[in-house]
């Protein structure tokens, strides 16, 4: 897929000179594309199709939620080094955070391997690293309730000094005495800080703060 129009008509014609016969450059933007529409017609009611690409870094995060949302049976990405950091780190590291969460309530993240700058003509400012995305069969998250969710989990690690208890007083609004009895309840130290916490403890956070006073998360525990 190529945005420019002069690219797309020129590997078009690489692609012609070479003789390949299963490549085809489709002109448009990624992001306004409806992604599925692209498989060639099957007999499958639900064709399995894959996601790969070496993609512009600035919009590196639409496009993950955009594959996610099209439920690919694989992403394979080549991203900045520091967002393939971010993307598969795990509770407790430094690089945790907002992104990691988000990704890893909906697909398996791996980090395969880095890539120096040296490996490009010009060579950008930037290292680049692979990283492979499996979604879920059963995301963490359903797609309708994914904003939300990111929402919350962002204002979380907005206040990622503060203690567990102080983050969902801040945002949910509760008295400490609520908040330190539900923390209670789902087991969680209320002394705690967000980068400590893992994707699926998260959601029940979530869960949580949607759910009325008598603390009973929506969905269960």
């Amino acid at each position: 897929m190529e945005k420019d129009r002069a690219l797309a008509r020129d590997c078009g014609l690489w692609i012609a000179d070479c003789g390949l016969k299963n490549v085809t450059i489709v002109e448009g933007d990624i992001l306004r594309l409806a992604w599925r529409d692209l498989i060639p017609q099957s007999a499958i009611t639900n064709p399995q199709f894959k996601v790969i690409g070496n993609i512009p870094y600035y919009i590196t995060t639409p496009i993950i939620e955009q594959a996610l949302r099209e439920r690919p049976a694989l992403i394979v990405l080549l991203v900045q080094e520091e967002v393939a950091d971010r993307i598969a780190s795990p509770p407790g590291s430094k690089t945790y955070g907002a992104l990691s969460v988000g990704v890893q309530v909906e697909a398996q993240v791996e980090k395969l391997f880095g890539v120096k700058a040296g490996a490009f003509t010009p060579p950008p400012k930037v290292h680049s690293a692979v990283i492979r995305l499996r979604p879920l069969e059963r995301p963490l998250v359903a797609a309708s309730e994914v904003p939300a969710f990111q929402t919350f989990v962002a204002a979380c690690f907005s206040l990622r000094r503060k203690t567990l208890r102080n983050v969902l007083r801040a945002i949910t609004g509760r008295p400490g005495a609520v908040v330190e009895a539900a923390l209670a309840t789902l087991q969680y130290d209320p002394r705690a800080r967000p980068e400590t916490i893992a994707p699926d403890r998260f959601v029940k956070l979530w869960r949580w703060s949607n759910a009325g006073p008598d603390l009973r998360p929506e969905g269960g525990l």
